[in-house]
């Protein structure tokens, strides 16, 4: 089959690159999925588990990307919930070959049935934006009707559906964002919107929960922001600041099979739209993670079109 690979760790995006590689093996309670879509996070190249596997061995050359949509072409021994011909929507282990190839193994309780009226396409952009945006949002932040939320990067693939999750649960929206966001993040229902590179950051006031994917300086400064009682939570990596009167929590997804069965629910309703910035062929994946390529949103790669 064919897939995106990663060799050497120093190389970067450049490292990055359309090989052959043998069909996966579907181990116990795995399902090989053939991979109609696929989405990555562009910094999987700085991740542990994409050199090394879950006892520290080098396991390159990896595949990254843990998003994926398509239908299952064989099942692993003991795999129960699914069945062969199947579609399926969902995350690939971290410290396994991803979702960036024309197959892929998975473990079968990371993965939901797709409905057929919801696009392969679609569906990939969900799993990890739509998982983390619900997580950050209610089961960390524990967000509630009428409390205030601050989502930086509002117009990307995670706040964009955490904007529109917090809409739903009543919440006040305060989105942050270059100025080329302003209008993406004012059409998914924020409130206020505020924008990082001419506006500062401190004038939004407090909110009881802030929700960054930024890191850096921005997560620093956030922590001042949050109101008393209130929640700090971040993807990007563990707080330096803490909150005076709240506290901060710094999490990694968790697949989540009945989370995402809610989520394309939502998509079916109306309720949610996923945004999608790009679709690419997988020939143009290794570009698709350069910085300058990027658009607001989610880039999924089509992997196969049938």
């Amino acid at each position: 089959m064919q897939a995106i690979t990663v060799r050497d760790r120093d190389a970067g995006i450049a490292g990055l690159s359309l090989t052959d590689m043998p069909y996966p093996h579907a181990a116990e309670n795995d399902v090989i999925v053939r991979v109609h879509a696929a989405g990555f996070t562009p910094g999987e190249l700085d991740w542990p588990g994409t050199w090394t596997d879950r006892a520290g061995r080098d396991r390159t050359p990896s595949v990254p990307g843990h998003e994926l949509s398509g239908v299952v072409e064989e099942l692993g021994y003991g795999t129960t919930g699914l069945s062969v011909g199947q579609r399926v929507f969902g995350l690939a282990d971290w410290a396994r070959n991803g979702s960036l190839a024309e197959y892929a193994a998975v473990e079968a309780r990371n993965l939901a049935p797709l409905p057929a009226d919801v696009d392969h396409t679609v569906a990939a952009a969900l799993p990890i934006s739509g998982l983390t945006a619900w997580q950050g949002l209610f089961d960390h932040g524990r967000l509630t009707t009428g409390q205030t939320v601050l989502i930086h990067g509002a117009a990307g693939g995670v706040g964009s559906i955490a904007v529109q999750l917090a809409r739903e649960a009543g919440a006040r929206v305060i989105g942050t964002g270059r100025s080329a966001d302003r209008d993406p993040a004012l059409a998914l229902g924020v409130d206020t919107f505020l924008d990082l590179q001419t506006e500062k950051l401190e004038d939004v006031g407090e909110a009881d929960v802030v929700f960054d994917v930024i890191g850096g300086d921005i997560l620093n400064r956030s922590a001042a922001l949050v109101r008393v009682g209130g929640t700090l939570v971040t993807i990007a990596m563990p707080p330096k600041v803490q909150p005076k009167d709240g506290r901060a929590v710094f999490f990694v997804v968790e697949p989540d099979r009945a989370r995402l069965t809610d989520l394309v629910t939502r998509v079916r309703d109306g309720r949610l739209k996923p945004v999608i910035g790009a679709v690419r062929p997988l020939a143009e994946a290794p570009a698709a993670f350069a910085p300058a390529t990027r658009t607001p949103g989610k880039t999924i790669i089509r992997v196969t079109e049938n």
